[in-house]
């Protein structure tokens, strides 16, 4: 985590008050879910399954390409903390490059996410390839 650190950089508000550290922009900070997103869907209640799941290598390329790009890579998982070691054996055992996994995340999908930061969620559908820009509509705070 320590690159993580290295890269924030003090930011303003319009009043000129220090706010929270923020990455350059070019800089991005993935939060990438594990199962069913980078390997099969295995829950919670089969963790054998989670030794001998494969990646899905698509998914491999990606995360590694977007780290050796610079960008930071956290994994973010439903998996409970009991499950840590199995998660981090898994990642290394496979050669993902990261920089953080965060474990607890709820469960049940239908996320909606609010912070005062840029959120962009990308939903994965089956395949890892360069982002690309498109327009779709999006729920906001009315004024």
């Amino acid at each position: 985590m320590s690159q993580t650190n290295e890269l924030l950089h003090e930011a303003y508000d319009e009043s000129g008050h220090l706010i929270s550290p923020q990455l350059p922009k070019e800089v991005r900070n993935f939060l990438i879910d594990i199962d069913g997103t980078v390997t099969e869907d295995v829950p919670n209640e089969e963790p054998e399954r989670m030794k001998t799941c494969a990646p899905f290598p698509d998914a491999l390329e990606m995360v590694n390409k977007w780290y050796d790009e610079g960008h930071i890579i956290t994994f973010f998982t439903s998996r409970t903390e009991d499950l840590r070691e199995i998660t981090e054996v898994w990642l290394q055992e496979h050669g993902f490059k990261y920089h953080g996994l965060l474990m607890n995340k709820p469960r049940g999908g239908n996320y909606h996410w609010i912070d005062n930061h840029i959120v962009r969620a990308t939903r994965y559908e089956g395949k890892f390839t360069d982002l690309v820009r498109m327009t779709k509509t999006i729920e906001v705070f009315k004024d």
